[in-house]
């Protein structure tokens, strides 16, 4: 697996990020840690599709409504619609090769 783009950062508030273009890892073991890249690699092509700072205020949009709805950060995280998506296909070695654009739509409902 390359790791052109993928930048080390050991005080990144989470494991991994991505940044576009770039994936930001918390620890340099991360560079071969096959999901995590896969998930922020699925980030980084939702980013792509909406033309960059689309993604992030829908990002942030949507990640307040779920914490006024859930009350709980962790809740509101993992019901952004991005991160189901990201979540729920990570394991799919061949997902970013089959992924129709604007996947994450189907994760809404």
């Amino acid at each position: 697996m390359a790791d052109f783009g993928i930048i080390h950062i050991s005080f990144l508030p989470a494991e991994g990020m991505a940044l576009f273009p770039f994936i930001l890892i918390k620890k340099k073991t991360y560079k071969t840690d096959a999901l995590l890249i896969r998930h922020e690699r699925i980030h980084l092509r939702q980013q792509a599709e909406m033309a960059v700072i689309f993604f992030y205020l829908f990002y942030l949009l949507n990640y307040i409504f779920n914490l006024l709805l859930y009350r709980n950060h962790r809740q509101a995280y993992l019901n952004i619609i991005f991160e189901k998506e990201a979540y729920t296909m990570e394991g799919e070695v061949d997902y970013l090769r089959m992924r129709r654009p604007f996947a994450w739509i189907k994760f809404i409902f």
